[in-house]
């Protein structure tokens, strides 16, 4: 599975860097290193919300937060993989 998350300017004002942080943590808490590739994309078109993350396979675009991020993974995430 593939985590996209944008680094763009909106996104990193918003706290991108702080949310791949917290990814990072969560795939390694949760062992799912072999599961799990997470990388910075650019503008991902939903610059008004928070930051915007894409989960291969999901449709849509997530809206996280430094706040969110850890709930987010544990109940969408875990459940998809």
């Amino acid at each position: 599975m593939v985590l996209k998350v944008c680094v763009g300017s909106a996104c990193h004002i918003k706290g991108s860097e702080q949310v791949i942080q917290t990814l990072q943590k969560c795939i390694k808490e949760f062992h799912m290193e072999d599961k799990i590739v997470l990388k910075a994309s650019f503008c991902l078109g939903n610059c008004t919300e928070a930051v915007s993350v894409t989960v291969e396979g999901e449709e849509g675009i997530f809206s996280l937060s430094p706040q969110n991020t850890a709930e987010f993974f544990k109940n969408i995430i875990k459940k998809v993989i």
